[in-house]
């Protein structure tokens, strides 16, 4: 019998895939197409913590605003110190932190300073308390170890009046608010949040509560999504679930778009028969791209609609969370005004062989871990199908495995990008 070829279109399953973008190909698309946020406001400081700075900050004081003893100690003269023999000194004050002294020592005398008191008149060097011997009569011996400006912290010697401290669009952390709250920084300007609208697509999703029918699932993918929007900081806009009916889909879209900077959707971008979101998102906006040459994740979509940006994620769950980490957290940085960020990426040593042909870059979760050596290796996290989710609960990290990589063998060194290690 006469073999009879079968014209197919392109697919998850594929092993090349060159109608596709490449995933470097895919985030510079998206980069070129963001515009950053400008608008700004003024906040206080215990709300800035991972907010982005909108001006430079820059240092009304010197920090430290004094020149201070870094020890508990005995302040002198450096000039007086003994160059060969212990010497002895006589203790003619003593200046605890947050106080002063003006007494001008004399050759053969010495202070009793505390830690982040300044330093008196005419001394400037420090001998820490276990490196002298107190003797009677407010005296102490110290020896010819010492040498002129030790233990000392400089008038501005952290920061300088006048200097900038941190520049704008730096997304401020934890130590940053302290470096800022030192230098009496009690508001800040920040640029505004970005607006995120998100919802879920499917006849098949039933909300947490409710009972499920024979064929229906609990929706995963909104709390998944809320947890890490919520991480990033976002204003958030949850629209529930959206059933595949194209006057309801287009009304979310209308309405997502109406309130939001960008737009992200779980489900409905692939080519099934009740996925109605290319057809509304051609109507009401334009879009760059619908797939990417990547294993799991292909069917993601990226575009406009009306003024947002619009992010199409697939519906299965672990590829939601991959897509989201690789292009829509990314984007949301760089729109908050950030730089766009760069993931850390390490080597190790693979703890299992890995099957893979060329075509696709592939993400693999993974468990990052160190040997008996003290050596990183990493292997998977379990079954790597983009529905188990418990995979990716499990998984420290992502394998990388390049569109030219053609599998891995045990003990050959693979790129790892560690979850939560970036920017």
């Amino acid at each position: 019998m006469e073999s009879v070829e079968i014209h197919k279109q392109p697919s998850c399953a594929d092993d090349s895939d060159p109608v596709s973008l490449s995933v470097g190909q895919a985030r510079d698309a998206i980069r070129a197409a963001l515009i950053s946020i400008t608008d700004q406001e003024t906040v206080p400081i215990r709300s800035a913590l991972g907010r982005v700075l909108a001006a430079d900050c820059i240092s009304p004081i010197d920090v430290p605003s004094h020149t201070n003893s870094a020890m508990d100690g005995y302040a002198f003269a450096g000039v007086d110190l003994p160059t060969e023999d212990p010497r002895e000194y006589r203790v003619v004050a003593t200046v605890l932190a947050g106080q002063t002294s003006d007494h001008r020592c004399a050759p053969g005398e010495c202070v009793r300073i505390m830690t982040g008191a300044p330093m008196p008149p005419g001394t400037d060097t420090v001998v820490m308390q276990e490196q002298v011997e107190v003797l009677p009569d407010q005296r102490i011996r110290i020896d010819a170890r010492h040498r002129q400006g030790q233990n000392v912290r400089q008038a501005g010697e952290d920061i300088a009046s006048g200097a900038s401290v941190f520049g704008c669009g730096r997304s401020l952390t934890a130590a940053d608010l302290g470096v800022l709250a030192s230098l009496g920084f009690a508001e800040l300007r920040v640029f505004r949040r970005p607006r995120v609208a998100f919802f879920s697509t499917g006849d098949e999703l039933r909300s947490i509560g409710e009972a499920l029918a024979e064929g229906e699932v609990y929706d995963s993918n909104r709390y998944t999504l809320f947890a890490m929007l919520r991480e990033l900081g976002v204003d958030l806009f949850d629209l529930g679930v959206v059933r595949d009916d194209r006057e309801a889909l287009e009304q979310a879209f209308r309405q997502a778009s109406a309130m939001a900077d960008v737009v992200v959707t779980s489900g409905g971008v692939s080519v099934g028969e009740a996925d109605y979101t290319k057809e509304i998102l051609g109507s009401l906006g334009d879009i760059s791209f619908w797939t990417i040459a990547m294993k799991p994740g292909r069917p993601l979509t990226f575009g406009r609609l009306g003024r947002a940006m619009f992010f199409g994620l697939p519906g299965n769950p672990v590829a939601v969370m991959l897509t989201f980490q690789q292009f829509v957290r990314p984007a949301l940085r760089y729109l908050s005004g950030s730089q766009w960020p760069t993931p850390l990426v390490v080597e190790a040593r693979a703890r299992a062989a890995l099957r893979k042909r060329p075509g696709r870059y592939e993400f693999v979760r993974g468990i990052l871990s160190y040997d008996d050596a003290g050596r990183l290796t990493v292997g998977p996290s379990g079954a790597q199908g983009s529905g188990i989710l418990t995979s990716m609960s499990r998984a420290n990290c992502f394998i990388l495995l390049d569109e030219h990589c053609a599998g891995v063998s045990e003990g050959d060194v693979v790129r790892v990008e560690p979850f939560a290690i970036s920017w």
